[in-house]
């Protein structure tokens, strides 16, 4: 278990594994419906009563159609009690067909449940330019079978693609004196980039919460750790994160006016981030993960922008998995953010080691600096010498096994 910093009333905790149906009202559940060779491809995440609910969602221009579904049933009250996610196909670049395909499905979780169609969630990860085999979901909407523990495990499984973990995650704090608690589930290993990616995440949480808060803290929440990761630079056309809760811990409605409001936003932000770090560690066919903290900048978003410039570099990733200290592949991406920096106030250090201040490169011993390399997680350090602001950001490193997974996705 990691202990994360003390928040608001009480101490907040991230817990991995974690387990989407933690959270009081919530079961899941996974099925092979044969959309992929093998294995569990659709998950089922139910809650008992209606959700409040908010999502995000990917900015690539061909949004995939059960996206769009989605986004038709959180329009209609913001409330959701059921999610259906399938693997193996994104139902992506499918026209009219896949609309009305992502809605027969959406139909058929609504009468398996005897929930209003828009109360459900749909969404899907695989293969763009295919239709979904209807007849098969259908079928397997109705096997699923609905639990707590082992039904989290097999939603989590469900929703992987080339992902070889499961990604989950989940934190518990303190509101009003009751104990409530956030988990979730994700799925990404390639097309991963800022702004969303090839990712998918499902939030869970007990806690009751106004619903344009909710988004808004989902919204601060993604800009500080999904949109902060990168694996090859590639936007996919299926990501989002959702969130849905319950409030069956039977605080006070959260908001921005209530005392522990910082509390939850911090507690989300944190199962955010442990997600995506989850995302980036299992970049496909990478061995490192890449984790880039800036400090020095004028403001934040300069910060955010040169650790995304630095961990999304292919040079610089290359570097990390031959093992080559090159700092100047660094300060490359660096002078490639796209804010006006100041070169002779830029200090770097690969781990422990300083290997460049105010500019030049320092008196550093090569053996030392290339040590920092070999750790499974490479942490590379940027002081602009600007300000006083700082960002975060992780990717991993670039291999030939990344190359072969891509070069064969659909074969």
């Amino acid at each position: 278990m990691k202990e994360a910093e003390q928040v608001g009333g009480g101490s907040s905790r991230v817990k991995v594994p974690g387990d989407v149906t933690a959270p009081l009202g919530f079961q899941a559940g996974g099925v092979a419906c044969g959309l992929k060779p093998e294995g569990l491809d659709l998950g089922f995440l139910v809650c008992e009563v209606p959700a409040v609910s908010a999502a995000v969602y990917t900015k690539n221009q061909f949004r995939a159609a059960p996206l769009l579904v989605t986004q038709e049933s959180l329009v209609h009250e913001g409330l959701l009690q059921a999610v259906v996610v399938n693997s193996g196909n994104a139902n992506a670049c499918t026209g009219e067909r896949g609309l009305a395909d992502a809605r027969r499905i959406r139909q058929e979780a609504a009468r398996r449940l005897g929930v209003p169609e828009h109360r459900v969630a749909v969404a899907s990860t695989g293969v763009i330019g295919e239709f979904l085999p209807v007849a098969k979901l259908v079928k397997g909407i109705q096997d699923v079978p609905l639990a707590k523990e082992q039904g989290g495990k097999d939603f989590a499984a469900a929703i992987c693609t080339t992902d070889t973990r499961l990604k989950t995650a989940q934190v518990s704090f303190e509101v009003e004196g009751r104990q409530v608690t956030l988990a979730g589930a994700a799925k990404g290993a390639g097309m991963i980039h800022p702004n969303m990616a090839t990712m998918l995440a499902f939030l869970t949480t007990d806690a009751a919460v106004d619903r344009q808060a909710l988004e808004q803290a989902l919204q601060e929440a993604v800009d500080e750790s999904f949109n902060m990761i990168s694996v090859d630079g590639d936007t996919s056309t299926n990501d989002m994160v959702l969130v849905m809760a319950s409030g069956l811990a039977g605080n006070a409605p959260l908001s921005p006016e209530h005392p522990e409001w910082a509390a939850f936003v911090q507690s989300l932000t944190e199962l955010c981030k442990e997600l995506a770090k989850q995302i980036a560690r299992d970049g496909e066919g990478a061995t490192h993960l890449i984790e880039v903290q800036v400090d020095g900048a004028t403001d934040r978003q300069m910060a955010r922008r040169v650790a995304r410039s630095v961990v999304q570099s292919n040079l610089v990733k290359t570097a990390v998995f031959g093992g080559d200290a090159n700092w100047g592949r660094i300060v490359m991406a660096i002078g490639n953010c796209g804010y006006p920096i100041m070169p002779q106030r830029v200090a770097v250090w690969l781990g422990e080691v300083q290997v460049v201040r105010e500019g030049l490169p320092t008196d550093y011993e090569e053996e030392a600096a290339t040590a920092q390399l070999a750790p499974e997680v490479v942490r590379i350090r940027v002081h602009l010498g600007m300000g006083e602001a700082s960002a975060i950001a992780w990717g991993c490193d670039l291999s030939e096994e990344y190359v072969r997974i891509n070069g064969s996705y659909r074969t």
